[in-house]
């Protein structure tokens, strides 16, 4: 999937060679439809083509229904000792059209949680499909590695990881519930868009619990291959996780400062 990513933006790169170098640089450091010309009042025939192109890429990375092997490779999933659990959503139409059923876990998942997961561990990590495939089978093998070897580092206890299908956000609060880590860090594929399809989002919580909200959560957002890198994602979540702990709050009350640093908000 990156590879097909990074194909395409070299295809379009390739295609402006003839235009005028300030063009051409401004439009390298972006994958938004800028500076792309017109034919009278409407898109020329590349853009609308790229534009039918990416729109289909977005659309299918939305339906795409997630195979573990295929996503990660049978290695990876052995190397982690990865298991799957599945939400309340029991296929993708219901849960595009019902996002609250994949905010819970079905019953026998959350009873297979709590029998592989040890309780009460520094971080708690999990990896939801959410609104893109593609994005996870990109991003996780790069990211997960550094973000439990930067946790060992830091003597933080790491609980098992686990993938969830049809996966929300909200489940965050029932992960919480059920083994009561301090911070819980969910790595879920973003709403694609007509830039990229392979765009990862990780969410933070300290100890969530069911009354828990977006206003409870730190997002860091973005990673992929032309925006933040596996590294620098990495650096930055483990720097918010670690001021959570300090904190012992996480939210619209913690501000991450420019030099990655969080901050306490004023109360």
């Amino acid at each position: 999937m990156a590879e097909d990513s990074s194909k395409r933006a070299a295809d379009r790169l390739a295609a402006t060679a003839d235009w005028p170098e300030l063009v051409r640089k401004i439009r390298a450091r972006t994958p938004a439809r800028i500076l792309v010309g017109r034919a009278g009042p409407a898109y020329r025939t590349e853009t609308q083509l790229q534009l039918r192109e990416d729109h289909a890429v977005a659309r299918d990375a939305v339906r795409a229904e997630l195979d573990v092997n295929a996503a990660f490779g049978a290695e990876f999933v052995a190397r982690w000792k990865l298991f799957e659990v599945r939400t309340r959503a029991t296929s993708k139409d219901e849960y595009l059209q019902h996002p609250s059923l994949g905010r819970a876990f079905d019953d026998a998942s959350r009873s297979e949680i709590v029998r592989r997961c040890a309780a009460e561990r520094d971080v708690q990590i999990a990896i939801g499909d959410g609104l893109s495939v593609p994005a996870i089978g990109a991003q996780v093998p790069r990211l997960l590695p550094l973000l439990v070897a930067g946790a060992g580092t830091r003597g933080w206890s790491v609980g098992q990881t686990f993938i969830i299908h049809h996966c929300r956000v909200g489940i965050v609060n029932e992960i919480g519930e059920l083994l009561r880590p301090r911070v819980v860090l969910l790595l879920i594929g973003e709403r694609p868009g007509l830039g990229t399809a392979e765009s990862l989002s990780a969410y933070m919580a300290y100890q969530p619990e069911r009354a828990h909200s977006d206003a409870n959560r730190n997002l860091i957002s973005n990673i992929h291959g032309r925006g933040l890198s596996a590294d620098e994602a990495a650096a930055r979540i483990l720097n918010l996780c670690a001021q959570m702990m300090k904190l012992r709050v996480s939210g619209v009350t913690l501000k991450e400062s420019a030099g990655h640093e969080p901050e306490s908000l004023p109360k």
